[in-house]
């Protein structure tokens, strides 16, 4: 079982793993010859979020070199705080942390599988020029499990029914000041509904107030039907009144913790399946010729009582 890559955008890549960073205290990382995968499964975390993102290896690696006896792929669990931390410092001067911060910009990261006595580890060796014009190598090391063939093959993503309504989401940045500002009120949820004329609602309710926050002009792309999804056909959604809205409560929480990807999001496409999750697409660069997609699913949130 070999591995090694240089990683060409240590920024991009630590924004990522910034993006998951909160929802888990460890992600699942999937190599393979042309796709890195990040998974956290919800398993573990409060709210029961899930991520199952794709990357390019292209849009992050360069040198790229994997093998191993299953398929060449190589399925890794990891802390995603030390992750971040390795990457922080990979990333030199423009994140402003980390030990590597001395460095010069054209820093050369090269990350790899090795042993660290009886220890997996990803090894990140860190070469660079010092402001003295000095050449220094920093190597960390960020701890890890291989995972077993068995235990890959149970991950699944899960099972939706066909959404009702997609939407392109305003900047997650402006969206995220909305939704903390809406946390004093918002312990029973946020009602999170769109429809097919462009508008996006998010409204809180408690005994004695009721909020909504709209938005207008917004578009509603075509998206490609799940095979695996079942749902009503695109002539009925078509016959449908375009101003019906579509929506589901979940918990502000989880919507915070997604909303943590503003940090590396350029468009953001909401599917909301009513009264039953919403997939949220997050696209790393243009979406035509995007570097990879997060894709995050949070369930509805039911009243306790129910």
């Amino acid at each position: 079982m070999r591995f090694r890559a240089t990683i060409e955008n240590v920024d991009t890549f630590a924004k990522i793993v910034q993006s998951v960073e909160k929802l888990q205290r460890k992600c699942t990382i999937k190599f393979a010859e042309q796709e890195m995968r990040i998974i956290c499964t919800g398993d573990v975390n409060e709210g029961g979020i899930q991520v199952w993102s794709q990357i390019k290896v292209s849009s992050l690696f360069t040198d790229y070199r994997i093998q191993s006896n299953s398929n060449n792929e190589i399925t890794i669990s990891v802390v995603s705080e030390a992750l971040l931390a390795a990457l922080r410092s990979a990333a030199g001067p423009s994140s402003g942390q980390g030990s590597a911060g001395s460095l010069a910009a054209d820093t050369q990261v090269i990350m790899k599988l090795a042993k660290k006595g009886d220890k997996s580890v990803l090894s990140f060796e860190i070469t660079g020029v010092t402001s003295m014009g000095r050449t220094i190598t920093i190597v960390q090391h960020v701890v890890i499990e291989v995972m077993r063939h068995a235990d890959v093959e149970r991950l699944k993503e899960p099972m939706c029914p066909e959404p009702d309504v997609h939407i392109l989401l305003p900047s997650l940045a402006k969206l995220r000041t909305v939704v903390e500002r809406l946390r004093p009120l918002a312990a029973d949820g946020v009602t999170f509904r769109a429809n097919h004329a462009g508008e996006l609602q998010l409204a809180v309710n408690t005994d004695n107030a009721r909020v909504e926050v709209g938005w207008g002009g917004l578009t509603n792309p075509t998206m490609a039907k799940d095979p695996a999804s079942q749902g009503s056909d695109a002539d009925d959604a078509e016959a449908k009144d375009p101003r019906e809205m579509h929506g589901v409560l979940v918990s502000h929480k989880c919507l915070l913790k997604f909303l943590t990807s503003h940090v590396v999001s350029t468009t953001t496409v909401a599917c909301i399946c009513e009264n039953h999750c919403v997939i949220l697409y997050v696209y790393i660069g243009n979406v035509a010729d995007a570097g990879g997609v997060l894709t995050y699913y949070i369930p509805a949130k039911f009243d306790d009582g129910m």
